[in-house]
């Protein structure tokens, strides 16, 4: 089954997590709450056919959470601070940066365009975000093929470890130089497909809210609901 979500769903699921789940307060209704909301993500990802990195997120919040409660209270110190610290990186933002990343993998550029231009949002935003899109994939592959290439000269770890410099040449400086080369590209390719014509553009994606749209925006925004009123 590939689930298919509006992009303005996927922002409002997007929105939702970074008011709720960033917030610290793991008393009262947010012991359910938070835990409850966590689970979405991990639908969404298993429905869209990202099981590994499905079942990868459940597993580090689960982890995170019942850490947060249980083992935090139990140590003291600095200790207590480096744990607290480690926990709720993953219970409060890796939600929701799981969240973002089902946003930007599993929708396409001309539907977010789409979707936006629907909501007369200006281009001053679309078109960065846009670029946004495809600049994260691209850097990540950036990245794959300079390990690859590190790899079959016989530069790993074992050689990062006596000398921590080559890391730092071989792997930052060619990835640095990379990123700088993909976001003038992106942009340039944006402009050309005319995102900074001022005139109405037509498009060939079909965008709407249909029933799974208006399931998960209900689902989100009694979740929101409830964490303003308790």
């Amino acid at each position: 089954m590939n689930l298919r979500l509006d992009p303005r769903t996927k922002l409002l699921i997007l929105t939702v997590f970074s008011i709720v789940m960033i917030d610290g307060d793991t008393a009262g209704v947010n012991v359910y709450l938070k835990p409850a909301l966590s689970l979405l993500p991990f639908i969404l990802l298993v429905l869209s056919g990202k099981n590994k990195a499905a079942f990868g997120y459940i597993s580090a919040f689960l982890i995170s959470w019942t850490g947060n409660l249980v083992l935090v209270p139990m140590v003291h110190g600095g200790l207590k601070i480096c744990f607290s610290l480690v926990f709720q990186l993953g219970s409060r933002w890796f939600p929701s940066g799981v969240t973002g990343y089902y946003l930007i993998t599993t929708t396409q550029i001309s539907e977010f365009v789409a979707a936006m231009q629907k909501m007369h949002i200006s281009e001053k935003f679309i078109i960065p975000f846009s670029v946004m899109f495809r600049f994260f994939p691209t850097v990540a592959e950036e990245a794959e093929a300079i390990s690859r290439a590190m790899r079959m000269r016989g530069i790993g770890l074992q050689g990062a470890k006596k000398n921590p410099i080559t890391l730092l040449e071989y792997r930052m400086v060619p990835l640095m130089m990379c990123v700088v080369g993909i976001g003038n590209d992106l942009s340039a390719a944006a402009l050309t497909r005319g995102l900074g014509n001022m005139r109405e553009r037509t498009s060939i994606c079909r965008t709407g809210f249909q029933k799974p749209d208006i399931l998960f925006a209900i689902l989100v925004l009694s979740g929101l609901s409830v964490f303003i009123i308790f």
